[in-house]
């Protein structure tokens, strides 16, 4: 069965409510959020993350519950919309490209929001961030990352990287495999959200506009440490375990 995408009118005014709380976004980190504990920024964030799903039409479904300790959290990634599904899950600072700074609007967000932000290339940089990585993780504090290092469809895995996950050796903290998918109405894989390939921010935009209802899930796996004196194997075998678990979610 084929779902009718949605009237243009619906388009437009929910595109309006979407850019409007976008542009909301703007002026809390801009104006308020210097004034605000950063427990109180992270607050917002969870809620006003859950607000830009409910303004796409999303249903949010969570599967499982993160563990008590906070770590690393490691998820495929299929579309910009990931980063504010996982922050609906619970405030999140993410390691991210660093040409999202140049987004417009959620570059801006990005920066205000613990971003970190990675140079493609650079491996004295990847270094840097590395080491500022594992202090934040060894001082309590959830990060998140994306392993596989590019988007897909939703439909395969790319092999997961390594020395995103690195730091969470160093620090000694479990890593959290998160599966998330998307789908339509009636509990099929959804591509419109995908944002790979050659489809622009403008095109995964409005594709997302169409649909009358997405659910985008959230499958939490059990947490995975490794011993940091393994060394090069343990981040190679903490790459695999997390890959298989969050492929046999998604695929099995």
């Amino acid at each position: 069965m084929i779902v009718a995408p949605t009237p243009k009118l619906v388009r437009f005014a929910r595109g309006a409510r979407v850019v409007t709380h976008l542009l909301g976004g703007l002026l809390w980190v801009g104006v308020i959020f210097p004034f605000l504990p950063l427990d109180r920024r992270r607050s917002v964030r969870y809620r006003w993350s859950r607000k830009l799903l409910a303004l796409f039409a999303f249903r949010l479904e969570i599967v499982g519950k993160l563990p008590e300790q906070p770590g690393l959290i490691a998820a495929n990634h299929v579309s910009w919309i990931d980063i504010f599904a996982v922050n609906a899950l619970t405030p999140v600072a993410f390691v991210s490209k660093d040409d999202v700074i140049h987004w417009p609007i959620i570059g801006t967000l990005a920066r205000y929001n613990e971003t970190i932000f990675l140079q493609r290339g650079s491996r004295g940089h990847a270094h840097t961030i590395g080491r500022s990585m594992a202090t934040r993780l060894a001082s309590g504090n959830w990060l998140a990352v994306f392993p596989e290092g590019t988007t897909t469809d939703g439909t395969h895995l790319h092999p997961f990287h390594g020395a995103l996950l690195q730091p969470a050796i160093d620090a000694n903290v479990p890593v959290t495999p998160v599966a998330l998918s998307y789908e339509d109405v009636m509990g099929n894989r959804s591509l419109l959200p995908a944002y790979a390939g050659d489809t622009s921010l403008w095109h995964c935009f409005c594709a997302i506009l169409s649909a009358r209802e997405l659910v985008v899930r959230l499958i939490i796996g059990e947490p995975v440490r490794i011993d940091p004196s393994l060394g090069n194997q343990g981040r190679k075998q903490l790459a695999h375990a997390l890959h298989d678990v969050i492929e046999n979610a998604l695929y099995s």
